[in-house]
């Protein structure tokens, strides 16, 4: 029990005052003992906090990163199987079909076992289904591990995004941004490292097998360090006649304009600098690095942007960035030009996904991860939907013409930027994680 000294004079039997120390009991100690309990939790719920975003952000990173591996060791996948660009084609067609079946699985299984039920598997798996597809002796067997890799893929995607909105909920601001900002950088990561096996000669089997087992040890630690601070929602139980998701189809169509501008840009932006615009093969690869480089640092600055002007303010000025950079370049037809408004596409693309998957997940807090498969469904279905438009326009009306698709679509993401703000949807902002 605390005590106080206090200093008090008394009369000494020699007749002089002297000061005499008295020990007088803290009239409060249940009080103050229960201050300093609440602190040290509160201490330690922050510090949980901390370490459950940054073990999240490096699931995010993991996942950019075999991504960008896979996509480093493409050619040399195609090249052992002797493939045409046509039938490897249909090969990556089955690898969209598994991430779409995936995260139609995947929705009600994170609602109704949890999020940590659900992503732990598939995340440590994911890496690991990657040497199958190396491993393949044929088109058939190709298309069947790449659809197989696609469901693993796809349904960490979205248990991933449940579990960045559950984090961003329980920290109480926009930090779905950053969780995005690290899927990105963790491309660049993967697309080095695959390109670094490469060069010392190392095929496929080895690559992917050398980064599994990387990737498991690192998402095991990170997996157990999300969850450890952090107590996980209840599972919530699937009602009988739930309803229709909130908001859900008008935050895909966002998530569909948005992607199909990123798949453009994956597979146009090089090819309309040099063959359109004449430019020279370095100037052409720096038209995707601009888009990429600029959609990177979007992302960081995302959620600061996002607590300062709220997300349908970073949305609309996304849009306007978007078109009005890309449309500039396609008139003005001059390469810096073209690298310049590909740069600004990926800037202004930059937060669009991470604002529809938080709202999705906040508009529908009883059935969260539903929410973001069906919007990310509808996303994913733009991002492998947009080359192919946008060839088939090229081949009508050649490619500057084709390229004004992604900018009317960012002109539509500005009108119906609204679909992310989750107080018209009368959900509590503190459950939207504001």
């Amino acid at each position: 029990m605390r005590a106080v000294v206090q200093q008090r004079r008394v009369l000494h039997p020699a007749g002089a005052g002297r000061p005499v120390e008295l020990l007088r009991p803290d009239p409060e100690p249940e009080h103050l003992l229960a201050r300093d309990l609440h602190s040290a939790r509160s201490f330690l719920y922050v510090h949980g906090m901390k370490k459950a975003r940054l073990a999240t952000a490096l699931l995010f990173l993991l996942y950019g990163t075999l991504i960008g591996v896979w996509t480093a060791r493409i050619p040399a996948v195609k090249e052992h199987l002797g493939l045409s660009d046509g039938l490897l084609s249909l090969a990556l067609l089955a690898l969209a079909a598994g991430a779409i079946t995936g995260m139609q699985l995947v929705g009600t299984l994170v609602d109704r076992f949890g999020t940590r039920r659900v992503l732990t598997p598939v995340a440590l798996a994911d890496g690991f289904l990657l040497i199958p597809v190396a491993l393949a002796p044929n088109l058939a067997t190709l298309a069947l591990a790449l659809f197989a890799f696609g469901v693993v893929h796809g349904t960490l995607n979205v248990a991933m995004n449940a579990r960045g909105v559950e984090i961003e909920r329980a920290w109480g601001s926009p930090i779905m941004s950053s969780f995005h900002a690290a899927y990105s950088i963790g491309g660049f990561l993967g697309a080095a490292a695959g390109g670094a096996f490469a060069a010392a000669g190392a095929g496929p089997v080895v690559t992917f097998a050398s980064v599994a087992v990387v990737m498991a040890a690192v998402t095991a630690w990170a997996v157990a360090q999300s969850f450890e601070a952090t107590r996980e929602h209840p599972a919530t139980e699937v009602r009988q006649n739930p309803g229709p998701l909130r908001g859900v189809l008008l935050l895909g169509g966002l998530a569909f304009c948005a992607l199909i501008g990123e798949g453009a840009a994956a597979d146009w932006s090089t090819v309309y600098v040099r063959d359109s615009l004449g430019g020279s093969a370095a100037l052409a690869a720096g038209a995707y690095a601009a888009f990429f480089a600029a959609m990177t640092a979007g992302r960081l600055a995302g959620d600061p942007l996002t607590a300062r002007f709220g997300p349908v303010a970073v949305v609309r000025a996304g849009g306007l960035l978007a078109a009005g950079g890309l449309g500039a370049a396609l008139l003005v037809h001059h390469p810096i030009a073209g690298v310049i408004g590909f740069g600004c596409l990926g800037a202004g693309l930059s937060t669009i996904a991470p604002q529809v998957f938080s709202a999705a997940g906040a508009r529908n807090p009883d059935r969260p991860a539903r929410a973001i498969a069906r919007a990310a469904s509808i996303g994913w279905l733009g991002f492998f939907a947009g080359p192919v438009l946008i060839g088939g326009g090229a081949a009508l009306t050649g490619l500057p013409v084709a390229l004004a698709i992604p900018v009317v679509l960012a002109a539509v993401i500005v009108v119906a930027a609204r679909a992310v703000d989750v107080r018209s949807s009368g959900v509590p902002v503190a459950a939207a994680g504001r």
